[in-house]
């Protein structure tokens, strides 16, 4: 397999520097013995100083009401600041205070601390468009610890992030007013320690795999930030598998060497993560919009964040509440930035146009999936095609045709089923779908693994959906149910098969005979 390494030079882009850890504070509930030694074991990951644990006294629940957050976490966060001299605090020209100064850029909060803040008011009768977020001081506890040494902000409704699209690291941006947070929670203690570990020993080797982007046609303004994330995996050379049919993935679709996932729009978990059988590669950045996916944190089978987490995600995001979807996180610029060598918490950041709302960020803020994108030096075998993919893209980045004939080469020489399949995903995105649908009848003859045997299948499939061709779709989900035979994932074709072709409704019962 070495070969194919040989035939990319190894050229590269600039990346963001990882940031110190002297500008984290990790914050965790003193009173929670797990929560204690959670932030110990980060503090050791991370090599944190001690002084820079801040330890409170909170209450056992994710929902904590706004008077106790105020008493128990806000105002003795802001006075251990005070007493550390950590920042430097004056009123700005409209007479707020805020900082002006601040050594601590990030916060790592573990689980144990609240995670909500619910609605203390009633919204006033009618509609008002001048104040559509009357009423409505619900919020995210890191979204408020964002802007926590900002004094006399409005409770109702979110405010602007001045870091929102912003291209410069934390540090550089000149917003000493706002924290970058991310927090280390799950639903289970386990995962969260796994989390820690998995973006440790990702960032070793780098974050490799295959993206998997589902665009459900909901609000075309959210399609857009997705369709724009497809198109930065392709430029930096991540094969992306895109489906834009409006129904999600089927369950257990065929979800092989998954790295990166983005999807929309679906109140539970559902479609390839409901396979007993699925898992994210290590290290794995996933995603899906809805305005709830984090409303709850301890059921691993319900929403979206917990259960992301649970099948081997090393960081997501989510909302605890409603936010509308123009104050939901850009995937576009998340991803875009994580590209960039950012970390997650400063990529969650600039994703997000405000604060103090509903969002939160889950994973090591300090997490960089994408610091090796340029090509590690300790490859693992596992990786090596996905490598190569990357640094074709890097050297082809303005030649297709080259990149295409030296991949075809690359093909024939390492008998790569990876190889194949990213070749048949750049051509379906170029809609250039007769040639697509031979590279991935290609890459099944080449793959080994029944699932990514099936799954190229499902790309011809798709083609052939896409353009209208019911009887061919009906003709090749059949032909691939008796290919495949009883395995999991051949749910996910009875799926499409009922989509495509509904099976015909019971006969209505007669109500006179038992």
């Amino acid at each position: 397999m070495r070969s194919i390494l040989s035939f990319f030079l190894l050229a590269g882009i600039a990346l963001a520097a990882a940031p110190d850890p002297a500008t984290v504070a990790v914050i965790y509930n003193r009173s929670m013995p797990e929560s204690v030694k959670l932030a110990e074991t980060y503090r050791d990951a991370r090599k944190i100083p001690q002084e820079n644990l801040l330890g409170f006294d909170l209450p056992a629940v994710d929902e904590i009401p706004r008077k106790d957050f105020e008493a128990k976490l806000l105002k003795p966060l802001r006075a251990e600041f005070d007493r550390r001299n950590w920042w430097k605090r004056g009123k700005n020209k409209e007479g707020l205070i805020m900082p002006s100064a601040n050594r601590i850029r990030f916060f790592a909060i573990m689980r144990g601390v609240p995670v909500r803040i619910p609605n203390t008011t009633n919204p006033p009768p009618g509609n008002d468009a001048a104040k559509p977020f009357a009423g409505h001081n619900e919020a995210a506890v890191d979204s408020e610890l964002a802007v926590f040494g900002v004094e006399s902000l409005p409770l109702d409704g979110p405010v602007p992030n001045a870091y929102f699209n912003k291209g410069q690291p934390f540090a550089q941006a000149n917003v000493p007013f706002l924290v970058a947070v991310s927090r280390i929670d799950a639903a289970d203690w386990p995962t969260c320690e796994r989390m820690i570990r998995d973006a440790l020993e990702t960032e070793k080797s780098g974050l490799w795999g295959r993206a998997y982007v589902d665009i459900a046609n909901k609000v075309p303004e959210g399609d857009k930030w997705l369709e724009a994330t497809v198109q930065a995996n392709l430029k930096a050379g991540i094969p992306t598998v895109v489906d834009r049919f409006n129904d999600t993935l089927p369950t257990n679709y065929p979800m092989t060497d998954a790295s990166l996932y983005y999807g929309w729009y679906d109140w539970n978990v559902n479609g390839p993560f409901l396979n007993p059988r699925f898992r994210f590669r290590r290290g794995a950045v996933a995603m899906h919009l809805h305005s709830f996916s984090a409303e709850q944190m301890r059921n691993p089978n319900a929403n979206w964040s917990a259960a992301l987490l649970a099948r081997g995600a090393a960081a997501t995001v989510g909302n605890v509440y409603e936010p509308y979807l123009t104050f939901t996180h850009r995937f576009d610029i998340l991803q875009q930035r994580l590209l960039d060598g950012f970390t997650f918490a400063e990529a969650a950041a600039a994703a997000m146009p405000a604060y103090s709302w509903q969002a939160i960020a889950l994973g090591d803020p300090l997490y960089r999936p994408f610091a090796r994108i340029n090509g590690p030096t300790d490859i693992r075998p596992e990786d090596r095609d996905f490598v190569a993919i990357r640094l074709a893209a890097l050297q082809w980045k303005d030649d297709p045709t080259a990149w295409r004939q030296q991949m075809e080469k690359a093909v024939e020489r390492t008998n790569s089923g990876v190889l194949a399949e990213a070749i048949g995903l750049r051509l379906r995105e170029k809609n250039l779908n007769v040639e697509a649908k031979q590279w991935f009848t290609n890459a099944r003859n080449r793959y080994v693994a029944t699932e990514d045997k099936l799954r190229q299948d499902f790309h011809v499939i798709a083609i052939d959906r896409a353009s209208g061709r019911k009887d061919d779709v009906i003709r090749g989900l059949r032909d691939a149910k008796l290919r495949y035979g009883p395995i999991p994932e051949s749910d996910a074709l009875t799926g499409w098969l009922n989509i495509v072709n509904p099976p015909p409704a019971p006969p209505a019962q007669n109500p006179g005979k038992s």
